[in-house]
């Protein structure tokens, strides 16, 4: 398909945790069978040989999965498509199945316009270092090109991984729920469609059918805008909840039956009351932008609560590290090894989250009205250079490091970018390792409080030159 020599990837498509980039400028068809080339090298470097792949919806995503299959075959790998399909079909295969690796071609959450892979072994994740290693030895021509290349088959793995995600749920005889469910016409929306004829209660599906242009709503339920179809119809049919996915079916968006938004750290807050009860003292991490309030109530139910890096890959490998039975992020991204295999699987939270409502009294409201209502923002976006994103998420905490080096005041955690708190509340600033842009999120104790907060933050951004009108 394409000579087998030296290849640059655009710099700016080697994420922390994945590839990803414009599909057709920086990244490309070549840069599918390269990489194919340079995984299944490292791949059969580390005694590997088999590897599963699977992709989402969009229009480039089937051209990509055979170029990437073309360079892994070149490398003796053997490959096992499983074709159209969510994130966590893949992972969900390569755990079932044992198979080395796993590479999921998807763009996840970004617009139409992007693609990427998400990668992944056995018993780790493929990310950070790794993924800058993978590209200067593709770059350097450093390939293991076997005698004989590598057989690919199809696999059709829908009906073991929708029973698999089926065998936890359990909803007593009577209870009766109406559920919304918003497929956002993602990777997801084939199998959502069958695994809800399988449940009891009453199920309507929202943008059922897979289309890669997202034509309805951008394909991100972190943004409330991407959530209002589902909270007009979870009102318009007094349902008891509803429930939206990303592009790739790894990340869930919720509200109750007001149509109330529920973002992740408080629906974690939901999920760990249920792995506590059975897992005393129980590690449960969640990453930097969450709510202080989430790490406040998961102490005090008991449990053992983490503050770490935003990013799927870096979330796994801390709950390996720390045995922990659950995490999540703010962006939708929540992972059970409660029962589970510790991947970030929406479909399977929301049947989790179906069973602790479909066996209780209670309205989904109900589980947190105790919680203090603080004020708390979803995330800003400010757009900067891709090429200019860490070195001013950077800029930015030292410079603050600096100014309250001496400060008893002002407490400064910098896991993961910049979390400024002080008797306000708190603010946090770090570069998107997915878009272009510093992510950025607020937490105050009143109106005033929030004020004060966005004027101290507004101070930070301007002295590194950035425009602070996109805090509102």
């Amino acid at each position: 398909m394409f000579p087998l020599e030296p290849h640059q990837f655009d710099s700016s498509i080697l994420r922390e945790y994945d590839i990803r980039g414009l599909v057709d400028n920086t990244l490309t068809e070549q840069d599918a069978f390269y990489l194919g080339l340079g995984f299944g090298s490292v791949l059969r470097e580390q005694g590997g040989r088999s590897i599963c792949i699977g992709y989402d919806g969009r229009e480039s995503s089937p051209i990509y999965a055979k170029a990437l299959t073309a360079g892994l075959l070149k490398t003796g790998c053997n490959v096992t498509n499983i074709g159209l399909g969510p994130s966590p079909m893949v992972y969900f295969t390569v755990k079932d199945r044992g198979f080395d690796a796993g590479i999921m071609i998807t763009g996840s959450h970004n617009p139409s316009t992007y693609n990427g892979f998400k990668m992944l072994f056995q018993n780790k994740g493929f990310y950070g270092q790794a993924i800058q290693d993978l590209g200067k030895a593709v770059a350097k021509g450093e390939y293991t090109i076997a005698m004989k290349p590598g057989h690919e088959e199809a696999l059709n793995v829908e009906n073991i991984y929708l029973n698999r995600l089926l065998a936890d749920f359990s909803w007593p005889e009577g209870k009766d729920l109406k559920v919304i469910w918003d497929a956002g016409n993602g990777a997801t929306a084939d199998i959502l469609q069958k695994m809800v004829k399988k449940l009891p209660g009453e199920h309507i599906v929202l943008f059922g059918d897979i289309d890669g242009n997202f034509p309805n709503h951008h394909p991100d339920p972190t943004v409330d805008k991407n959530l209002q179809d589902l909270i007009e119809a979870v009102k318009e049919h007094h349902a008891d909840l509803g429930i939206a996915f990303d592009g790739d079916g790894d990340r869930i968006g919720a509200v109750d039956e007001n149509g109330t938004i529920l973002r992740c750290d408080r629906l974690i807050t939901l999920y760990a009351k249920d792995v506590i009860e059975k897992r005393p003292n129980a590690a449960i991490i969640g990453d930097v932008k969450c709510s202080q309030v989430m790490f406040d109530e998961i102490a005090r139910l008991g449990g053992k609560p983490i503050m770490w890096n935003t990013g799927h890959s870096l979330v796994k490998a801390k709950m390996i590290e720390q045995k922990a039975p659950l995490a999540g992020e703010l962006s939708g991204h929540i992972f059970f090894a409660d029962h589970y295999y510790g991947f970030d699987d929406a479909l399977y939270c929301g049947l989790r989250l179906l069973t602790i409502l479909g066996t209780s009294d209670k309205k989904l409201s109900d589980y947190f009205t105790h919680l203090p209502e603080l004020i708390s923002t979803p995330e800003f976006r400010v757009e900067v250079p891709e090429e200019d994103k860490m070195a001013l998420a950077e800029s930015i905490k030292n410079n603050l490091l600096k100014k309250h080096a001496d400060s008893d005041d002002v407490n400064l955690i910098t896991i993961d970018g910049l979390r400024y708190t002080d008797s306000n509340g708190w603010w946090l600033v770090r570069a998107s390792n997915t878009q272009n842009c510093l992510v950025i999120r607020l937490e105050a104790f009143s109106e005033n409080a929030m004020t004060a907060l966005k004027n101290s933050l507004k101070a930070a951004l301007e002295t590194v030159g950035l425009d602070s009108n996109a805090i509102a």
